[in-house]
C-alpha cells in the first residue's frame, strides 16, 4: 500500500500553486466555452500534455453555502452529475481529507468512467474560501475503472464586494484522464464538464 503523504506541506504549496494560477494574465488565456453560466478558458498545461482550465462565474449565494456542495462532503454526489461514488479515505487536521471517486462516462461512452484519488484541502483565501485538491498515486484501482489523475486544480469563491448575497467562482481545473484517448474528445469534454457543473451547483443551492 502506498503512503499518504505528510498533508501539511502539501496543502501549502497546493495553495501556493492556485495562487500562481489565479494570478495569470488575461492574455494568456483562450476562450474555450460561454454559457450564461460560466465562461471557460484554457491555456497549455505546464504539469503535462493537456490544458489548464480556468472557470469563472456569478453564484447567487454565500460563499460558506457554495463551498460546502463543492468540496468533499454529503453535498457533492447529490448534485454533481458526474460523480457516482465518494468516499473519504483519510482525514487530517485543518479541513484536509484524502477521497477516492468515480465519474460516469462521458461522450456516448467514448471516456470510461474514471477513479480519482485525490488530497482535498479548503483554506480561506481573501474574503472568501479556496477548495483546492491534487491526485495521489493510493490505492489499488478498482475494477471496470481507468485511474485519472488531477494536477493541481481548485476552487477560489469570494463574495461580490457590492453584493454580498452573490460570489464570485472561479475554478482552474487540469485533468489527465489517461487511457487511449483522442485529446479532441478530452477537450471538448472537459469545456462542457465545467459549464455543466455551474448551471448544476445552481439548481442544487436553490433547492
Amino acid at each position: 500500500m502506498d503512503l499518504l503523504p505528510d498533508s501539511a506541506p502539501l496543502a501549502t504549496k497546493l495553495r501556493n500553486t492556485l495562487i500562481q494560477y489565479h494570478s495569470i494574465g488575461d492574455s494568456e488565456w483562450r476562450v474555450a466555452k460561454k454559457t450564461k453560466d460560466a465562461t471557460v478558458w484554457r491555456k497549455p498545461s505546464e504539469e503535462f500534455s493537456g490544458y489548464l482550465y480556468k472557470a469563472q462565474g456569478v453564484v447567487e449565494d454565500a460563499t460558506n453555502r457554495i463551498v460546502d456542495h463543492i468540496r468533499p462532503g454529503p453535498y457533492r454526489l447529490d448534485w454533481d452529475s458526474l460523480m457516482t461514488s465518494m468516499d473519504i479515505v483519510e482525514t487530517f487536521e485543518e479541513n484536509c481529507c484524502v477521497m477516492r471517486y468515480t465519474t460516469a462516462g462521458q461522450l456516448f461512452n467514448i471516456i470510461a468512467p474514471r477513479e480519482f484519488v485525490d488530497f482535498s484541502y479548503t483554506t480561506s483565501y481573501e474574503d472568501g474560501l479556496l477548495s483546492c485538491g491534487i491526485s495521489l498515486d493510493y490505492g489499488d484501482v478498482r475494477p471496470n475503472f481507468v485511474r485519472g489523475f488531477n494536477h493541481p486544480c481548485g476552487w477560489f469563491c469570494v463574495p461580490l464586494k457590492d453584493y454580498p448575497s452573490h460570489s464570485l467562482l472561479t475554478g482552474y481545473i487540469q485533468t489527465e484522464l489517461r487511457g487511449m484517448l483522442p485529446q479532441s474528445a478530452v477537450d471538448t469534454a472537459m469545456a462542457s464538464t465545467l459549464t455543466n457543473f455551474y448551471s448544476d451547483l445552481k439548481k442544487a443551492l436553490k433547492t
